[in-house]
């Protein structure tokens, strides 16, 4: 097996390597600031709750870049605003010692969805990998009032458009990749639940549980444990067939709904302010440490597809995912209210 230390020096070697072919006459990799990074304990400051998909990631991390960078690596929750509450206090860090595990939103439409919001995403972070990407459960309380326990996914939506706007669903936030989704997903089925925002997917599915929402798309990991534990029931996946993170699920393309291919992603990026030179040592670190065998197998227990992209790599994601998402945020009159 691979060891941390071997780990790490390879990230060097291919750093120092790849910046060598690129730049003759500079090394940004090896510059004296980068040598001494970190002088201090890491913080990755997390958008949403403890137990919630990226918050699980962060701490898949933290311990095995700790072990790569010699010092403490804590993971910070910051929780609110679908997760831009965490990635505003990653935007405006200067310690060059702050990075944060975001989702699609708080890289892409964040900005667009809310001038308010207090960064924008394209100038103040700067993308270091795209993690995993992962598309989203369909997933309803196992008891409905108009819904049969054995319904299937077409007698599901033949009563989510009969109870028009008395249905509500549920997601982590305004903006989320689960709200902007399923107001996709409306306008492909014809349903109109209401959005109820919370602060985590975790309390989506508890609401759920509790009566209060009567449907929402899930990150496949919690979906799927709640309905093993028979508590949630599956109706369908986002992605435009059957997902290896939940092969027995069928698409929602199977219950007729066409034109709607849906993921979800994380990733890890760091204050724009922050030394190029320590961005390009971490990210390299953080590829690393995506390939680890062991590290592949967490998150897809955790419900991703590791991706491990260099930085530029999750730059043309943001850009391709924030033309794709403004375009529905417009067509479809969505706010952030």
């Amino acid at each position: 097996m691979t060891s941390i230390h071997q780990i790490a020096r390879r990230t060097v070697l291919a750093a120092s390597a790849a910046l060598v072919a690129t730049a003759a006459t500079t090394s940004v990799f090896a510059s004296p600031l980068a040598d001494t990074w970190p002088t201090k304990a890491v913080r990755i400051v997390v958008g949403f709750p403890g137990g919630s998909s990226p918050d699980l990631t962060a701490r898949t991390f933290s311990e095995p870049l700790s072990k790569i960078l010699g010092q403490p690596v804590i993971v910070e929750n910051k929780v609110g605003a679908g997760g831009n509450i965490g990635a505003a206090e990653v935007a405006r860090a200067t310690d060059n010692h702050t990075i944060g595990l975001m989702i699609n939103g708080n890289m892409t439409i964040a900005k667009i969805l809310n001038p308010a919001t207090a960064y924008d995403p394209l100038k103040d972070l700067a993308p270091l990998t795209l993690i995993g990407v992962s598309p989203l459960v369909l997933t309803a309380p196992l008891e409905q009032p108009g819904v049969a326990k054995d319904a299937d996914a077409k007698t599901f939506f033949a009563a989510a458009k009969q109870a028009g706007d008395k249905w509500s669903y549920g997601t982590p936030g305004v903006g989320t990749i689960g709200h902007l989704g399923t107001e996709l997903l409306k306008t492909r089925s014809g349903i109109a639940p209401v959005h109820v925002p919370y602060s985590g997917y975790p309390q989506v599915a508890t609401a759920m549980m509790g009566g209060q929402l009567q449907m929402a798309l899930l990150p496949p990991a919690l979906a799927m444990a709640q309905a093993q534990a028979g508590k949630l029931r599956l109706i369908g996946v986002t992605s435009s067939g059957r997902s290896a993170l939940a092969p027995d699920v069928p698409s929602l393309a199977e219950a007729g709904v066409t034109n709607f291919d849906l993921q979800i992603w994380n990733a890890f990026a760091a204050p724009y302010a922050m030394p190029e030179a320590i961005r390009t040592k971490l990210a390299g670190i953080l590829v690393e440490i995506a390939r680890m065998p062991e590290v592949r197998q967490k998150l897809f227990q955790q419900g991703w597809q590791t991706v491990g992209t260099s930085p530029e790599g999750l730059a043309n994601r943001v850009k391709k995912d924030t033309e794709e998402l403004s375009k529905l945020i417009k067509e479809q009159k969505i706010s952030n209210q």
